[in-house]
């Protein structure tokens, strides 16, 4: 097959101009009347003016604009994007609404819009609000209603911890002060193959930090911590599988403690949040329960910081 030569490339060309030149017209082909009857919810006349209904249409104008903002975030490949035709047909709308949506997105920078193909994309200015979005964020602040809300729950103390290899740094602790108080201190640190903290952080890095945790060695805190690195490889395993990890008394002869770990916006465990108690308070029963329930707030906040969870 020959390849195409000059002149059909300007035949594509000029095919592409026309059906632009068409989807403008589609959009002028909308009378001002025609218009005003979808700004007009039931029941407002003409002569009440645009208060109510008016508002009530703009904020579900708002509403379809974000969702075709969301299906292209959720469905545009790297690189290619999404045709006109396949965002009308995928969010149920006319050609010409579409088009009426985007128009604001793409003067504000939130979509773009390919010359050639047409195809839409998100624009720079979502990289810009992510961005300004990502520079406010501060863990403890993100996390604070959080774990408030699960140390009430559960009446035991909560911890929030950062990733700081070797090592996990404790950076906020909610206490119930009805019960015993931890020992941890904020700012302190503990390692990560013997805390629940760690390991929930741990069981998600890449192999070569598990290594690296491995060849360091894994001194015996306690007599029930895991020193042999096979069994930490296991536990890591069983970590990920149940979305949670449990300080079975290894890092404190009388403390267990339920983790789970805390993603950020690029899905990387960076943090942990985890709750400590006497293993007469926290028994091994009650560990099932708890996991779930720590798993849940981990999961709050890292949808907060922006975790594609």
């Amino acid at each position: 097959m020959n390849a195409p030569g000059p002149g059909r490339s300007r035949d594509h060309d000029h095919d592409h101009d026309h059906d632009r030149e068409q989807e403008r017209k589609q959009v002028q082909a909308q009378s001002p009347g025609r218009e005003r009857e979808h700004d007009l919810s039931p029941g407002t006349g003409p002569g009440q003016g645009r208060t109510g209904g008016g508002e009530r249409n703009q904020s579900a104008s708002l509403r379809r604009a974000l969702a075709v903002l969301e299906y292209v975030r959720d469905h545009a490949g790297a690189g290619q994007g999404l045709s006109l035709s396949r965002l009308a047909e995928a969010l149920g709308l006319s050609k010409s609404t579409v088009l009426r949506l985007t128009a604001p997105l793409l003067e504000a920078g939130l979509l773009e819009r390919d010359r050639r193909s047409g195809a839409y994309r998100l624009g720079h200015g979502t990289l810009r609000l992510g961005q300004a979005y990502l520079s406010t964020l501060d863990l403890r602040t993100v996390a604070a209603e959080e774990t408030r809300r699960l140390m009430l729950q559960v009446r035991e103390t909560v911890h929030l911890v950062v990733h700081d290899p070797p090592y996990v740094v404790y950076i906020d602790k909610v206490e119930n002060e009805a019960t015993v108080r931890m020992a941890s201190r904020i700012g302190s640190r503990s390692p990560l193959y013997c805390t629940a903290v760690g390991k929930a952080i741990l069981a998600w890095q890449p192999e070569e930090a598990v290594e690296r945790v491995v060849a360091a060695g894994l001194p015996a805190l306690t007599r029930h911590t895991i020193t042999d690195p096979d069994r930490l490889r296991g536990e890591l395993a069983r970590i990920r599988q149940r979305g949670y990890a449990v300080d079975d008394r290894e890092n404190e002869p009388e403390v267990r403690c339920v983790a789970a770990p805390i993603f950020n916006h690029d899905d990387s465990a960076v943090s942990a949040v985890s709750v400590s108690g006497l293993t007469s308070r926290i028994t091994a029963a009650r560990v099932r329960g708890l996991g779930p329930m720590v798993a849940r707030a981990a999961l709050v906040i890292s949808r907060k910081l922006g975790a594609p969870r």
